[in-house]
């Protein structure tokens, strides 16, 4: 994935660490796009219109994103490979020609556990697949009888329990880089947080930073302004992805779509004044 991970556990049994890369493992083999013989990447290599049978996780992750797809008009796109490696963000060592199809997500289809393209698009993971790995290893940790633990992949987090000392597991959300915000802290406990930020992989092309969130609708990098979103919710896998989709959408309609369906979100945005923050009622209730 690019990234490093991280878990705090309370009594951890031995052999912990290795059932927890054990997983991540089989997630990188399931949905890794730098790897050549992922079942990701074979599903992306398959003749246009061909059925391919999908391995369980990498099932969950596409039906969870094709379902984002749809609730977000789109703006959330799994199927956005193409556009990521168009831009210089994916696999490819250059970035590719220009690429239009458009809602790349409706060209896949799903079937009893199959799944195929109908138009030459790509999945990409990379805004659900971290936060699936972090359910995953969660899950792992509960079948080993573990209920104590803060588990993070690349800044997306997932905590249960409480540490030694009865406290919940407190996470400070970190601020965009050069915006004065006020601290978000929050306690994770049977909870989950994830943060979409344009800080984090972008490049600079003729003057012009590039933000590796795609809008699916321009088929190019999101306007400049959207500094960082950030999504608590029961599920890490759909925190990611509801971060990735009102990154993608903005404040506006990001924030309504984040009020409509009762989530707990906070968006910065960049100004020429500095930082504009926006957050949903379920969040400033949470906080209050």
């Amino acid at each position: 994935m690019g990234t490093s991970w991280s878990a705090q556990i309370v009594a951890p049994p031995e052999g912990c660490a290795a059932a927890i890369e054990a997983v991540l493992a089989r997630i990188i083999d399931q949905m890794s796009n730098w790897e050549p013989d992922s079942a990701i990447s074979r599903f992306n290599r398959a003749p246009v219109g061909e059925w391919m049978p999908l391995p369980a996780d990498l099932l969950t992750v596409l039906r969870a994103g094709l379902d984002m797809a749809r609730l977000s008009n789109g703006a959330f796109d799994p199927a956005i490979g193409r556009l990521v490696d168009r831009w210089g963000f994916g696999p490819a060592a250059t970035p590719l020609a220009p690429y239009a199809i458009a809602a790349p997500w409706t060209r896949i289809e799903v079937e009893r556990g199959h799944a195929r393209r109908l138009a030459d698009v790509t999945l990409d993971f990379s805004g659900i697949a971290k936060g699936f790995a972090v359910d995953a290893v969660a899950e792992e940790l509960r079948a080993l009888s573990i209920a104590n633990f803060l588990v993070e992949i690349g800044g997306e987090l997932r905590g249960d329990g409480i540490k030694p000392d009865i406290q919940p597991w407190w996470v400070d959300v970190e601020a965009p880089p050069s915006l004065t915000v006020p601290t978000l802290r929050v306690a994770l406990s049977n909870l989950a947080i994830a943060t979409s930020g344009d800080y984090r992989r972008f490049r600079v092309e003729d003057g012009a930073r590039l933000s590796h969130s795609i809008d699916p609708a321009t088929g190019a990098p999101i306007a400049e302004g959207v500094a960082s979103v950030t999504v608590l919710h029961d599920s890490a896998m759909l925190a990611d992805a509801w971060a990735t989709a009102i990154t993608v959408m903005g404040p506006d309609r990001g924030m309504a779509l984040a009020t409509r369906h009762n989530l707990a979100a906070r968006l910065v945005m960049r100004t020429e004044t500095g930082a504009q923050e926006y957050m949903t009622p379920r969040l400033a209730a949470m906080l209050g």
